[in-house]
């Protein structure tokens, strides 16, 4: 049998290759958008993509399962529970429903309902049927089960949620309860990923071993327990999921390729810039801070990417991207795709060099080493210290005064920050704190100041924190 794991390190994300090389024939479960990476397996592997299935409608990343049926011919074949929901796919396909089955010459694959992430939601049984035609090798479980969490059921809203958590617990015990503890169980995220709380950054365990150690299989654990538990420990909401889950219904635009691989001239860009486009600067800290375009965005380049640019970059507009070193560049539109950002229209030739040299104005950004900032605060009492890291990373240790704005909100509260200036910014490492400096920047802020190097920076100076 054939089996393969794809990665999005960014968007901590898994899909999968399921098939038979003598048969020649594999399936794909959940693709990301960029979808050369599953043909050119294929090719590699002298295989056939027959279908490409889903577990779920996604609301963390833009599906590509579309495209890659439409390139590979195969079949596209989500989920039927979707009729009657709030969000069902609206682009022809065939539906695969509880108990059916895919063939895939000596692999077979079996559709298990497993509702609660979101109503539609299905879980693919694996068999190797030249060992076994009877016990599951593997359990691809998409959004329902990752390796110590379940998925969150709160992306359908607040009227939506309780239900959704009540058929998570009956999924938890009633659908998985006739399987063995050996079966592998294969998620379709893994840590990093804001669909499900506490996820082990381990890609895959077995069943048995979660039963013990995933704290929401524990069988003392209440209906009413569970359901408080699983609604109370949700990630922060992210308001691209609503949208994203609208353009995976209605089906994401085939792309055929990369969009965006053209230089353009500074002049051009700058015409561009006056209009309806924006700029995401891609560079570090450091070089976004020492001049960058007015008004980018400085979302560097990186695992990170996709996350941040979801968060902040508005959906719907044109984009134009600024690095050191054009070679990036494909990397980084396959980051933003991945996320629905599609309008790129090309990056900077040459980079800010020859936005500069034709005397365009620049922007900066002040950046603070930890003494310097420490010795400011305490002489400056006008200073507002702004935190933009996660509620855990704040409450595990911050500067004492500072006040707390996770950066991917930062664009909804920026009224809470008037007449607040001047302003110093932290995060993690620097790279956080730098999104959220651009955001105000857009947003009219002049007198910033950016913590160099972060909190880790902070804490490596031996500097005080509360806690």
């Amino acid at each position: 049998m054939l089996f393969e794991r794809f990665e999005d390190k960014g968007l901590s994300q898994y899909s999968y290759a399921i098939g038979c090389p003598r048969a020649g024939v594999a399936a794909i479960v959940d693709p990301r958008r960029d979808v050369d990476v599953y043909l050119d397996f294929a090719t590699a592997r002298k295989i056939r993509i027959s279908h490409v299935l889903e577990t779920h409608i996604h609301a963390d990343f833009a599906s590509g399962a579309r495209e890659l049926a439409a390139r590979a011919g195969a079949k596209y074949t989500p989920s039927g529970h979707d009729r009657g929901e709030t969000y069902e796919i609206r682009v022809p396909h065939d539906d695969v429903r509880d108990g059916d089955i895919v063939e895939l010459g000596a692999a077979r694959l079996v559709a298990r309902h497993t509702p609660g992430h979101t109503p539609e939601h299905l879980s693919f049984l694996v068999y190797d049927t030249v060992r076994t035609r009877e016990v599951p090798q593997m359990f691809l479980t998409g959004d329902f089960l990752f390796v110590g969490s379940l998925g969150r059921p709160d992306l359908l809203g607040e009227e939506a949620k309780v239900a959704l958590a009540h058929q998570l617990f009956d999924s938890s015990r009633d659908r998985i309860a006739d399987l063995p503890d050996g079966v592998e169980v294969h998620p379709g995220h893994g840590a990093g990923s804001m669909c499900g709380a506490g996820m082990s950054d381990r890609p895959m365990s077995t069943l048995g071993f979660e039963r013990i150690a995933n704290p929401y299989l524990d069988r003392g654990l209440g209906r009413d327990e569970f359901v408080h538990r699983i609604l109370s420990s949700a990630p922060p909401f992210p308001p691209y999921y609503t949208r994203m889950k609208g353009l995976n219904a209605a089906g994401p635009p085939i792309l055929n390729g990369l969009p965006g691989l053209e230089p353009v001239p500074a002049a051009r860009a700058r015409d561009l810039l006056s209009g309806d486009h924006v700029a995401i600067d891609l560079r570090d800290q450091i070089a976004f801070g020492q001049g960058h375009i007015p008004g980018a965005f400085g979302v560097g380049a990186g695992q990170s990417l996709s996350t941040w640019a979801s968060w902040v970059v508005p959906y719907e507009t044109p984009i134009l991207l600024v690095a050191s070193d054009p070679a990036i560049i494909p990397e980084a539109i396959r980051s933003l795709v991945r996320v629905g950002l599609d309008q790129v229209v090309g990056y900077l030739d040459s980079g800010m060099t020859s936005w500069t040299t034709a005397g365009f104005p620049v922007s900066t950004l002040a950046q603070v080493a930890p003494e310097a900032l420490r010795e400011r605060l305490a002489r400056d009492r006008t200073l507002t210290m702004l935190d933009v890291r996660s509620d855990a990373e704040y409450a595990d240790g911050h500067i004492d005064g500072a006040v707390h704005i996770m950066g991917g909100t930062l664009t909804d509260r920026v009224h809470e920050l008037r007449g607040r200036e001047p302003i110093a910014i932290a995060c993690g490492t620097g790279y956080r704190s730098t999104v959220a400096a651009s955001v105000l920047e857009r947003a009219g802020f002049t007198k910033l100041v950016n913590l160099t190097g972060g909190m880790a920076a902070w804490i490596r100076a031996g500097l005080p924190l509360v806690h």
